[in-house]
């Protein structure tokens, strides 16, 4: 281990770097519970998706370890899961493509790929660096808005205002709240005060206890009567160790569709893009937090082997895309691993196993309905609201109305990639019409260009 890991050169020991291990996991095992609630609802098997999950999260965190030496854990990112299901292949089904999520996950193969080479030329690092803080920051913040409203949504808690007159599908407002004297609309706001009060006293796995405690009012909910939905007990009837990797072997495992990228060109690189740019500035600025709480930068605030680690998360999202899950990327939930005095890869190999050990257990994290994972949806989306705070609002307009397109029209478009657009083209034009043309990188020429062309096809009716 000390050959391997350089334990003592880190100031760490096995037994802090195990524990360290799994906090980090305790604190992101929620994603096994929200992953398949979100991706199932894009048409895929929850059971292979779980397994997709647990695989491809072990896989990327374990070379994350030996190959970087990072106490980082990975797996599929929140945001991103949900602009697969809940953008990209919707909009596919309005094209008339019969197997939408297939196509996704052929976009996210190919963002992988993209990644791989970035990363061996050492462009993302310059990429991040010449795109705007605002902008940065305005995204991050969109995303969390983004994911908090599918997370009320799904549980109730907001609802579509319509209502059927007799002739025509009638709304006076977008959205309301929705019924209080729900089962699922209580419980999951009751799961959310959960989450805060165990966060508020630093408690370990706080969002994936307030899943599991949500869950267990549900089914007590149920043995009461209250609660009338699909059985929220766990389903051990012909239970078998392997089932949820046969059925990703089966169900999602190399599904990808190449056919459609040759006569929808622009469509799919805007798609690519979408994922690309949101897993870009996620991840790099995830290892920089983890980074700088561990005190792994050097003297000139550079994260040595920083390549690497961007390879890990490059290599996982390919593997991802293979077994049939959306983007993986790094957690900042492991921050809380390095709390616990996690400075080495032995604290991301430790993690990257508890994801496989957690394989056997599927029956519990299938059961667990929408509005219990609502809550881990709304906290995530609040931790990344804050960065909303970094950003500045009274220096150069174009920095400050770009980032809040960003900001605004993820949630209020219902689109990951439709805020991105409008918050890179105002950029640029703003910048363009202030007189600060020099200011526009090449990168975010290309960017822009990309979006108008994306534009005009949606104008011209060619896509959605």
């Amino acid at each position: 281990m000390e050959k391997l890991f350089k334990l003592k050169q880190n100031g760490t020991n096995v037994k802090t770097e195990i524990v360290a291990g799994i906090t980090t996991f305790l604190a992101m095992a929620y994603i096994l519970a929200v992953n398949p609630s979100i991706l199932s609802a894009a048409g895929m098997d929850s059971g292979a998706i779980f397994a997709a999950t647990a695989v491809s999260a072990a896989f990327a965190t374990l070379i994350m370890a030996f190959f970087a030496n990072y106490p980082v854990a990975l797996a599929s990112g929140m945001g991103l899961n949900a602009y697969f299901a809940f953008t990209v292949v919707p909009d596919l089904a309005k094209q008339g493509i019969t197997n939408p999520w297939q196509v996704a996950l052929t976009a996210i193969l190919v963002e992988g790929i993209i990644f791989i080479i970035l990363s061996i030329f050492k462009f993302r690092e310059t990429l991040v660096n010449k795109v705007p803080a605002n902008l940065k920051y305005g995204i991050s913040a969109g995303i969390g808005l983004f994911i908090t409203i599918i997370g009320l949504k799904g549980a109730g808690v907001v609802t579509t205002d319509a209502y059927y007159d007799g002739t025509a599908v009638q709304s006076s407002t977008l959205v309301k709240l929705g019924d209080l004297g729900s089962a699922d609309v209580v419980l999951a706001i009751v799961g959310i005060l959960i989450v805060a009060t165990l966060w508020h006293f630093k408690v370990k796995g706080s969002i994936l206890i307030g899943i599991l405690a949500t869950w267990v009012l549900g089914i007590i909910s149920e043995l009461a009567g209250w609660y009338q939905g699909i059985s929220l007990i766990p389903d051990f009837a012909n239970y078998s160790v392997f089932a949820p990797v046969q059925t990703m072997a089966s169900e999602t495992f190399l599904k990808f569709d190449f056919g459609y990228v040759a006569s929808n060109v622009v469509n799919f690189a805007v798609i690519v893009f979408a994922f690309l740019f949101v897993d870009l500035f996620d991840t790099v600025g995830t290892l920089i937090g983890v980074a700088q709480q561990g005190g792994m930068l050097n003297k000139n605030g550079e994260l040595p082997r920083a390549g690497r680690a961007l390879m890990a998360d490059a290599v996982g999202t390919c593997a991802g895309a293979c077994l049939g899950t959306s983007t993986v990327t790094s957690y900042v939930e492991s921050t809380t691993g390095v709390a616990e005095g996690g400075r080495t890869g032995l604290t991301a190999l430790t993690s990257g196993v508890m994801f496989l050990l957690a394989l056997p257990l599927y029956p519990i994290f299938l059961a667990i309905p929408s509005f219990a994972t609502a809550p881990a949806l709304v906290f995530v989306g609040l931790l990344m609201l804050k960065n909303v705070t970094k950003m500045n609002f009274d220096d150069d307009i174009a920095d400050t109305v770009g980032g809040f397109m960003a900001v605004i029209m993820m949630p209020f478009a219902y689109s990951i990639a439709t805020g991105i657009m409008f918050g890179i083209i105002s950029w640029v034009i703003l910048k363009v019409v202030t007189g600060k043309i020099k200011d526009v990188h090449p990168v975010m020429w290309v960017a822009f260009a990309l979006f108008v062309v994306r534009i005009i096809t949606i104008i011209m009716g060619i896509s959605s």
